[in-house]
């Protein structure tokens, strides 16, 4: 136990909970009061029991996680933090719950302090928190020796009925349960309502059983209204298990103490003043006083002298461990600072027009493994396609139980747990996740990818198989509408390299943006090394490859479409050509620099294998696909949808002659200077 609690202040804090949480909902009109009032005794029972966590360095790098992944319940985490004394969660903030810009926002957001990971769509936090413990197990097993356990926290989550029927979460607890993740402990918040009403009418199966057939060890507290030391009991023997990951289901009553508990009718809507006053009157409280805590529940709640005094015996065993093991010390801390060696990037390769044609695929695989000699902290795998996909680490071994020392992840085909598991990865910190797959299905894992991006970190998407050239597996695995996607979602890079000095620049890009997520659109089929293209230009997003004194036409392609256009200047048309691997990147660019590669009085001709939605506001035209693919070989898909250089210069020649005596305008003048690209 981390604090002294008599019975009677584990009763009046668990009270105070109860009346705190739909207090902040009440005031702001809006909210999930439900939930934080039955998980009251959960909350209490992890977070002065068990918990160990500084809440004036919320990043020490042992602290315990706990992932809130029914994030609705978001009311209680702010409280909770507030109440152990975390100096960022001031009263002043909780009274602004729900309010534009507040940090104590609708869902928690781990851009904020003392928030592990982004939660709100359900399932998300708890398949993170997998993330968060395949970290600590992989750190551990990497950097502890005997006698010196330098990593050892537990990750707690607690989850509801919705998180556990969204599919995402399957994925990830097969997988923990493959694993062994003995650190991992959910409690599941058993209330038996969602937003429709009675979990009778679409959830009725047993998971305790489903979970124990994953592999989890599994627990029941009948009574989670009450029966705080049952549930103390139930977290005390999860963390006597070291080689199963702990399920812990606790029946409760949503929004216990409310006139309407157990309904689905307190799940989503503030009590109202007048119920409000009846359960602060049921618990023992002035109905008329709001945000009331009592002083010996904030005392008995502060963690900022235990949690200082564990972060100091922290350090000093990092002290020792560091004197001796002094190599593996320096090494563990530049990777928890998040720093990167000196002149990384200076090792990577660059490619000249000599060299062999390779598949991006294939130079994205060799980059892969140079640089993971490097930088210990590259970590991950695909989604069972390491033939295809060219992302495994060759120095070492799978990460699996008994060797969780070693990099190369076997997701197995769970794309959106690969991808959510990503975020809890890069969420721990000293690890730079990345998982792999083909392109297309990137639509099974852009539930999780929306939240690399919108919680600000680093995750590399290595994807495949591009574009559709990827031929005879025909539309259902060709992504063209995959691009747009993308490009549109804030806060996400989406490279797609022509050649392999692009490949580089992607890698360059993806792991020096500290704050942004990176997509790699990669190609199955080989590509040649193109003459012009340039690593260091490519990390400004556009560039001119090839050039005239006085162009009639600039062609601007990405990826494999690139060469078609070199081509087609090649074969005498008076075309400057740019190419535009990353657009996020190109457009943070000054607007002269912009305007230089598309200046006014030249039309623009895009060529991009994909839906050509996006392109308007750099080019007068456009050769994609806005239509599903189709199988076939590379040659007749080439054809036939038009990606040849024949017809990039038939095309070419009817846009230049019906601008010809026309005002032709830049697209980037008419379209950017009127966007805001806000820096993240």
């Amino acid at each position: 136990m981390l604090q002294r609690f008599t019975p009677e202040l584990d009763q009046l804090s668990i009270r105070t909970i109860r009346t705190f949480c739909p207090d902040l909902v009440q005031a702001a009109n809006s909210g999930h009061p439900g939930a934080p009032m039955g998980m009251a005794l959960m909350a209490h029972a992890v977070w002065t029991r068990h918990l160990r966590y500084n809440p004036s360095n919320d990043k020490w790098i042992n602290r315990d996680r706990f992932v809130l992944s029914n994030g609705h319940a978001s009311a209680l985490i702010y409280t909770l933090l507030h109440l152990i004394g975390h100096p960022f969660w001031s009263m002043d903030i909780l009274k602004t719950f729900r309010s534009l810009r507040s940090a104590a926002a609708g869902h928690p957001e781990s851009v904020y302090p003392g928030i592990e990971v982004t939660t709100g769509p359900l399932g998300q936090g708890l398949s993170a928190a997998v993330g968060l413990a395949i970290a600590e197990a992989h750190m551990a097993a990497k950097y502890n020796r005997p006698g010196h356990e330098i990593i050892d926290n537990y990750t707690y989550v607690f989850c509801g009925d919705g998180c556990l029927q969204e599919g995402v979460t399957s994925e990830a607890c097969s997988l923990a349960g493959h694993l062994g993740l003995g650190k991992l402990i959910v409690l599941y918040d058993d209330n038996k309502i969602t937003i429709d009403g009675s979990t009778d009418l679409s959830f009725t199966e047993d998971v305790l059983k489903r979970m124990e057939a994953y592999g989890w060890h599994t627990q029941y507290v009948q009574d989670g209204n009450h029966d705080l030391e049952s549930i103390d009991k139930a977290i005390q023997i999860a963390k006597s298990v070291k080689d199963k990951p702990s399920f812990i289901k606790v029946s409760t009553v949503i929004g216990f103490g409310a006139p309407k508990q157990g309904t689905g009718h307190i799940h989503g809507t503030p009590l109202g003043e007048q119920d409000l006053k009846k359960v602060k009157e049921l618990f023992g409280f002035n109905p008329e006083v709001k945000f009331y805590i009592p002083d010996e529940v904030k005392k008995g709640y502060d963690l900022t002298h235990v949690g200082k005094n564990l972060e100091d015996e922290w350090n000093a065993r990092f002290e020792k461990y560091a004197k001796e093991y002094p190599e593996l010390a320096a090494e563990f801390k530049r990777r928890v600072e998040g720093k990167l060696p000196e002149g990384w990037e200076k090792k990577l390769p660059t490619f000249k027009p000599s060299d062999k044609a390779a598949a991006t695929r294939n130079t994205s695989g060799d980059i892969l493994n140079i640089i993971s000699s490097m930088l210990p902290e590259l970590f991950g795998g695909s989604a069972d396609l390491n033939p295809s996909t060219f992302t495994y680490i060759k120095a070492d071994k799978d990460f699996e139980k008994n060797s969780y020392d070693q990099r190369n992840v076997r997701f197995g085909v769970r794309e959106h747990a690969m991808a959510a598991i990503c975020n809890g990865l890069a969420a721990y910190g000293g690890i730079i996740p990345y998982c792999s797959s083909f392109l297309n299905f990137i639509g099974y894992a852009y539930g999780a990818v929306i939240l690399s991006a919108l919680s600000h970190v680093r995750v590399l998407y290595i994807f495949t198989h591009d574009s559709i050239f990827l031929g005879e597996d025909g539309p259902t695995h060709q992504p063209i509408e995959k691009y747009t996607l993308c490009r549109a979602t804030p806060n996400l890079h989406f490279f797609r390299p022509a050649d392999g000095n692009e490949v580089t620049a992607a890698y360059i890009s993806s792991i020096n943006t500290f704050h942004t997520p990176t997509v790699m659109s990669l190609s199955r089929q080989a590509l040649p090394n193109l003459d012009g293209t340039s690593v260091e230009k490519s990390l400004l997003g556009g560039y001119i490859v090839s050039d005239v004194p006085h162009p009639s036409i600039i062609l601007v392609g990405t990826g494999s479409e690139l060469q078609l256009c070199t081509g087609a200047k090649d074969k005498g048309l008076n075309a400057r050509v740019v190419s535009l691997p990353c657009w996020e990147l190109f457009d943070e660019q000054p607007l002269e620099y912009r305007k230089s590669l598309f200046p006014d009085g030249v039309p623009v001709l895009s060529v991009e294998a994909a839906a050509t939605t996006g392109w308007s506001k750099y080019a007068h035209a456009s050769i994609g696909i806005d239509t599903f693919g189709a199988s076939g070989t590379l040659a007749t898909l080439s054809k036939h949808y038009g990606f040849t250089v024949e017809n990039v210069i038939d095309k070419a020649n009817l846009i230049i002659e019906h601008f010809k005596g026309k005002h032709v305008g830049s697209r980037v003048t008419e379209t950017l200077t009127f966007s805001i690209h806000p820096k993240l």
